[in-house]
């Protein structure tokens, strides 16, 4: 397995295969479509990230040095980036997660190009998935 460094420069490179937004935004929606069916158990509101404008259900599960997350939204943008934090995050160590900053956001252009309601739910997924690893780091 990459690292997450391996994984956001993959990440941008990926990116960089499209000329314009359009064509970005039609492959973070395609990343959303093949996200791992998420539990209807788990679509609770303990499970519900608050902070976005889409619903967001997140779910964390230690299992002995990692942290694995699962998760969906009600929003075809939404579950892309969704789609896209799961490949930076899951599967790591808890302080590996902790250690490194989102820098693919802005190396792919996300924040020019999300609006700010998506952007700020972005941030929120981002800080939830590294509340669970800074809890898990102690």
């Amino acid at each position: 397995m990459s690292t997450i460094e391996q994984t956001q420069l993959e990440l941008v490179d990926e990116f960089q295969l499209f000329d314009n937004w359009m064509d970005r935004y039609q492959y973070i929606i395609d990343l959303g479509k093949k996200l791992p069916p998420f539990p209807p158990e788990w679509q609770t509101k303990d499970y519900r990230l608050h902070g976005c404008q889409s619903q967001v259900w997140l779910k964390a599960e230690r299992s002995a040095d990692r942290l694995d997350f699962h998760a969906i939204s009600d929003s075809a943008i939404v579950s892309g980036l969704i789609a896209i934090l799961m490949r930076v995050y899951s599967g790591r160590s808890p302080a590996e997660i902790v250690a490194t900053p989102p820098d693919f956001i802005n190396a792919i252009g996300l924040h020019e190009h999300l609006s700010p309601t998506r952007s700020n739910g972005l941030h929120a997924m981002i800080d939830a998935i590294k509340g669970h690893a800074a809890e898990c780091t102690g």
